[in-house]
C-alpha cells in the first residue's frame, strides 16, 4: 500500500531509481548545486580545467552529482538534436547504485548497507578509510576524502525519500531530464523515451543499464546518443569478486604443484641416503 508524504509516493518493498535523459539536459548544474546545498557538501573551486566549460571534471568525495560535458566536432548546419550528428550533449552523472554492488561487497567494516529503497548507502562514521570500496567500484564513483581519509559518495537521498521527498536534483531539474521513482516506472519510461527518439531518426540512442554484466543492472539508468564511452560510462562493467574464482583456482594449483615439488625433493633426498649417497 503506497503512501503520499511529501511530493513522492512510498510504495514500500519498491525499489526506486533515477532515469536521467541526457537529450533534455541543458547542462545549467543546478542537480550539482541543490545535491551541494541538501547534504552540505564543500564547493570544488574554480580552476579552470580545459575540459569544454567543465570545471567540476567529475564525481568525487564533495560532489555526488556531476554534469558532463560532451562534446563532438562541429558539422555546420548541424546542432542541437539533430538526428544526424550529435555535436553537443550533457549529462548528469550520479553513483549508479548497482543491483550487485562492488563497493558493498568489498566493504569489511559494514559502512556500506543496501537500503529498503533498493540503494547502496555509506555510513561514514563507521567507515575506517581502508578504500575496498574506492578499487571495487566498476564505475569510479567511490572517492576518499583526503583530509578525514574516509570515502564518500551519493547517498541516493535515502533521508529524503523516508519522508516522502525525492532526491534533491531530480526536484532541482528544470528539465525534467532528472526523474524519480519506482525502477519499473523508470524502465518503462525510459523505453518510451528511446522509442520517441527512434521514431524522429535518432537511430544512436539507446539506454544504458548493464544488466549483462555481472553489475545485473544499476538504478540510476540513462538514456544517451553514442557509444557508453562518450560519456565516461563503460559498456560492460564487471563486479571485482566475479574474478576470486579464477584467482582461488590459480593459487590452489600453485600450491598443489609447490606441494608436489617439496615432496619430489624429499622422496630424492630419503633415497639418496638409502643408496649411500651424501647430498
Amino acid at each position: 500500500m503506497s503512501e503520499k508524504m511529501g511530493n513522492f509516493e512510498v510504495q514500500p518493498g519498491k525499489k526506486t531509481a533515477f532515469f536521467t535523459d541526457s537529450t533534455t539536459c541543458i547542462g545549467c548544474k543546478a542537480c550539482e548545486v541543490a545535491c551541494k546545498e541538501w547534504n552540505g557538501l564543500e564547493a570544488d573551486g574554480y580552476n579552470f580545467s580545459g575540459f569544454s566549460y567543465d570545471n567540476t571534471v567529475g564525481l568525487g568525495a564533495s560532489t555526488w552529482r556531476h554534469v558532463k560535458f560532451v562534446e563532438d566536432t562541429p558539422i555546420p548546419g548541424l546542432g542541437g538534436n539533430s538526428p544526424d550528428h550529435n555535436s553537443w550533449e550533457f549529462s548528469s552523472d550520479v553513483c549508479k547504485h548497482c543491483e550487485v554492488a562492488g563497493c558493498l561487497e568489498a566493504c569489511p567494516t559494514g559502512a556500506l548497507v543496501r537500503t529498503e529503497f533498493g540503494g547502496v548507502f555509506l555510513q561514514p562514521d563507521i567507515c575506517n578509510g581502508c578504500a575496498y570500496c574506492v578499487i571495487s567500484c566498476p564505475f569510479g564513483v567511490v572517492q576518499k576524502n583526503e583530509e578525514d581519509g574516509r570515502a564518500f559518495k551519493c547517498t541516493f537521498c535515502t533521508d529524503r525519500q523516508k519522508v516522502g521527498l525525492e532526491p534533491a536534483c531530480a526536484k532541482a531539474c528544470p528539465t525534467q531530464s532528472i526523474q524519480f521513482g519506482v525502477l519499473e516506472t523508470m524502465e518503462e519510461k525510459a523505453a518510451d523515451r528511446l522509442a520517441v527518439l527512434q521514431d524522429r531518426g535518432m537511430a544512436d540512442a539507446q539506454i544504458y543499464n548493464p544488466t549483462h554484466t555481472s553489475v545485473k543492472g544499476i538504478h540510476a539508468l540513462f538514456l544517451i546518443r553514442g557509444e557508453p564511452e562518450t560519456y565516461n560510462l563503460p559498456p560492460n562493467p564487471e563486479v571485482p569478486t566475479i574474478y576470486l574464482r579464477d584467482g582461488w583456482k590459480s593459487a590452489a594449483r600453485d600450491g598443489f604443484l609447490l606441494l608436489a615439488g617439496v615432496a619430489a625433493a624429499f622422496m630424492a633426498a630419503r633415497s639418496g641416503r638409502k643408496d649411500g649417497i651424501h647430498v
